[in-house]
């Protein structure tokens, strides 16, 4: 979806908050719409039609999980969580409540760009060939086959399974028990340790540096994210 026209709601109780951000983002070529509190976000969504949501967590009466919540019932609509709230807790249940990212404050305005061009890329994807690219690295979803640097990789079926639920929410955090639930089944959520060596074995097969990993990024005590698009 291209920027300039893309419609963004924000929310957010702060009224120095909604104007840096209408002034930013409109200046990327972004139509912004607001909305002061929860109610007002639902309205919203139905009368504005936005593509994406930036949705505050610390919002009067209804908060951002309780809206993000109630969004979820009825819509895909991407949803980024920003906020002042930096505890593991907080990201895991906004998240788990269906949001697609979450960004805290203080927040560099580049880095909420990137995430939100991650979303709206995956609002986008239904239609797109089963093929995404980052980088060096290259997931053919048919044929299942993984390349890096033109290099093929050879993966064990649970190290592609991670891989391709990674992939096809590129860009939006997933909590360690979505990744397992998706991989492993509802019976291993609370199997961390195994989510992880699995992240670092494939880890080693695709990032060009393992220890500084430029795909497969770790949302510390939440989860992981898989970069849309490459590193600035």
């Amino acid at each position: 979806m291209a920027e300039a026209q893309a419609r963004i709601l924000v929310v957010d109780d702060e009224r120095p908050i909604r104007r840096f951000l209408s002034t930013s983002l409109s200046a990327h070529g972004y139509q912004v719409f607001e909305a002061v509190d929860g109610p007002a976000a639902l309205a919203a969504v139905i009368d504005c039609r936005p593509d994406l949501i930036i949705l505050d967590l610390g919002l009067p009466g209804m908060d951002g999980v309780q809206v993000t919540r109630r969004l979820r019932e009825w819509t895909a609509l991407p949803i980024i969580i920003l906020s002042v709230r930096d505890q593991e807790g907080d990201k895991i249940a906004a998240l788990d409540a269906g949001a697609d990212d979450y960004v805290t404050k203080p927040f560099g305005i580049g880095e909420l760009l990137a995430r939100m061009r991650a979303a709206l890329r995956r609002l986008g994807a239904p239609g797109a060939e089963p093929i995404f690219t980052v980088g060096g690295l290259s997931v053919d979803l048919g044929r299942r086959l993984v390349n890096v640097s033109g290099q093929e990789v050879q993966l064990t079926p649970t190290e592609y399974d991670l891989l391709r639920v990674l992939v096809t929410h590129a860009g939006k955090v997933l909590t360690h028990p979505h990744l397992l639930r998706e991989v492993w089944g509802a019976g291993y959520t609370e199997d961390v340790h195994t989510l992880r060596v699995n992240i670092s074995n494939l880890r080693r097969k695709i990032e060009p540096d393992p220890s500084r990993p430029a795909y497969i990024v770790t949302e510390p005590g939440v989860g992981y994210r898989l970069r849309a698009e490459p590193e600035n």
